[in-house]
C-alpha cells in the first residue's frame, strides 16, 4: 500500500483566495489512517488536482454530494484506469448506491467511520482484490471518541490559510422528516451528542476561531436537551472566539434563556428552517414549521431581542406554492428583521419521498445531477410551467440578493455587536448574503 488519497471534488472554489469551508468529513477519516500510511487530502476547490499521479498502490477516497457527482465519476474512472484503488462515499452515495457502483470498486453506505478503518485493512492485505463492493453502516453509533482529528492532519490542512470558515460537528441527526430532506436518511432521526470535551480540545488543536456546526439541526436540541446545550455554551464562553454559527429551527425562540446563554458562547446567528411562508405546505415540512409568516415573524424578533442573529433559510416551488407566494415571501422578506436570507428552490434529492413522488406522477425532469444544487427547477411543478417557475425563483433572488438588500441586512447584523468588535464581526455579517448571491449566480454563468 503505497499512500491514502482523500479528494473532495471542485464545488465553489476559492473566493477571495480562501475555499468557503474546510473539508471536515475528509479530516477525520484521514485522520483514522495508520501513521505508518501515507496520507494525502486533496480539496480541488483549492487547486487543480495532481491526478496524474495516482497508481497502483493508492486507495483514492472520494467524497460527493449529488451536486458534484459528475465530477466525482471523472475522478473515480481516471483512477481506476490508473491501477487505483477507489472507494466512493458521501451523501450520494448512501442515498443511490446502485448509481455510485458504476464508476467505484466500493462504496460506503451511512456512516464510515467504522467501515472506513475495515476498508484500510482489506486494501492493505490484498489491494483491490481485498476490496468489498459495499461497506454499510447505518447503526448510528455513538459519538463519544469517534474519529478525533490528529495533529497530523491539522498541520496538513493549514485552515487559517486555505478556508474562511472551518466546519465543526458537535450533535449528530434529526427527529423531523421533511419531505425534501435528506437528512434523517444519511444521519438517522435520533440525536447522538459528541462529549463536550472533546469538542473544546478539538477546537483548541486546531487553532480555530471562526467556525459554521455540520449539525443538521443543532436548534432541536434546546428541547431535546437543553442541559447538554447550557454546558456546552457554559464551556465555549470560555474559549477565545471570533463567533460560530449553526443550522436550527423555529422552536429555539421558546428558550431566551438558552439564547442568552449561546451569545455568550460567541454564537453569532442560528441558520432557521422557516422553509415556507404558505400554511398549504406544513405537511411537507416534517413538523418543523408551520409556515406562517405572522409567526415566523414573531420568533425571529423573539431571537433577536436576545441578541442572536437569525438567517431565514426558505425553500420555494412546493406543490402548493403559487405566484402569490413568491410575492408573500419577497414581502416577508423585506419587512422582517432577518440579518441574512436563503431562498432557495425545491430539490428532489435522491432517496427522498418527494423524488419518489415526482417518479410515481412522472414529474421528474431529465437534468444532469450539477443541477441538484437547489438553485434550479429540476421537475415540473404544479402551479407553474416550468419556465414560469424558474421565472418567479429568479424574481425573487434578484431582489432579494440585491446589492442594497445586501447592504441593508449586513449592516443591521453588524449594528447588534459594540464597536469593539466590528472587526472580527465585519465578515460574518456580510459573508453569508454574499454567498447565497453568488449560489445563485452559478445558474446564470
Amino acid at each position: 500500500m503505497r499512500r491514502v488519497v482523500l479528494i473532495r471534488p471542485r464545488r465553489d472554489g476559492r473566493i477571495l483566495g480562501k475555499a468557503p469551508g474546510s473539508p471536515y468529513t475528509l479530516m477525520r477519516l484521514a485522520s483514522l489512517v495508520p501513521e505508518e500510511i501515507p496520507v494525502e487530502i486533496w480539496d480541488e476547490n483549492l487547486y487543480d488536482l495532481p491526478l496524474e499521479t495516482m497508481r497502483e498502490g493508492d486507495l483514492i477516497g472520494i467524497t460527493s454530494m449529488t451536486t458534484d457527482i459528475e465530477r466525482a465519476e471523472v475522478i473515480a474512472r481516471r483512477a481506476m484506469k490508473q491501477g487505483a484503488g477507489v472507494v466512493l462515499g458521501g451523501v450520494h452515495a448512501t442515498l443511490l448506491p446502485e448509481h455510485a457502483q458504476t464508476f467505484a470498486h466500493s462504496i460506503f453506505i451511512g456512516e464510515g467511520y467504522f467501515t472506513w478503518q475495515q476498508l484500510i485493512q482489506d486494501f492493505a492485505a490484498e489491494g483491490i482484490q481485498g476490496m468489498k463492493p459495499i461497506y454499510r453502516d447505518e447503526e448510528w453509533a455513538d459519538l463519544h471518541g469517534i474519529a478525533t482529528i490528529s495533529d497530523r492532519v491539522i498541520k496538513m490542512m493549514d485552515e487559517h490559510k486555505n478556508y474562511w470558515s472551518p466546519y465543526l460537528e458537535i450533535t449528530r441527526g434529526c427527529p423531523r422528516n421533511c419531505s425534501f430532506c435528506t437528512a434523517i436518511r444519511v444521519s438517522g432521526r435520533r440525536m447522538r451528542f459528541r462529549p463536550i470535551d472533546e469538542v473544546i480540545d478539538e477546537i483548541k488543536r486546531r487553532g480555530i476561531r471562526r467556525f459554521f456546526l455540520t449539525d443538521d439541526n443543532f436548534g432541536i436540541n434546546f428541547s431535546i436537551d437543553p442541559d447538554y446545550c447550557a454546558n456546552l455554551f457554559d464551556a465555549l464562553a470560555k474559549l477565545d472566539l471570533d463567533g460560530w454559527t449553526c443550522q436550527s429551527e423555529m422552536s429555539i425562540a421558546k428558550f431566551p434563556e438558552l439564547l442568552e446563554m449561546s451569545k455568550a458562547a460567541h454564537l453569532d446567528k442560528h441558520f432557521v428552517g422557516f422553509e415556507s411562508v404558505n400554511p398549504h405546505n406544513r405537511s411537507e415540512l416534517g413538523g418543523k414549521s408551520k409556515g406562517v409568516a405572522q409567526t415566523a415573524g414573531e420568533a425571529i424578533r423573539a431571537i433577536r431581542s436576545t441578541g442572536v442573529g437569525v438567517v431565514g433559510l426558505f425553500v420555494m416551488g412546493f406543490d402548493e406554492d403559487t405566484p402569490e407566494t413568491f410575492q408573500a415571501m419577497w414581502d416577508f422578506i423585506r419587512t422582517s428583521e432577518l440579518d441574512s436570507v436563503s431562498t432557495t428552490m425545491l430539490t428532489p434529492f435522491p432517496g427522498t419521498p418527494f423524488r419518489e413522488e415526482l417518479i410515481r406522477e412522472n414529474r421528474l425532469l431529465d437534468m444532469p445531477w450539477s443541477t441538484y444544487d437547489t438553485a434550479h427547477v429540476t421537475f415540473q411543478p404544479k402551479n407553474f410551467t416550468v419556465d414560469e417557475l424558474r421565472s418567479a425563483y429568479d424574481w425573487l433572488c434578484r431582489k432579494t440578493y440585491s446589492p442594497s438588500q445586501i447592504v441593508r441586512r449586513g449592516m443591521r447584523s453588524l449594528w447588534r455587536y459594540p464597536l469593539s468588535q466590528a472587526s472580527k464581526k465585519a465578515f460574518g455579517s456580510f459573508s453569508t448574503d454574499y454567498g447565497y448571491r453568488r449560489t445563485y449566480a452559478f445558474r446564470n454563468v
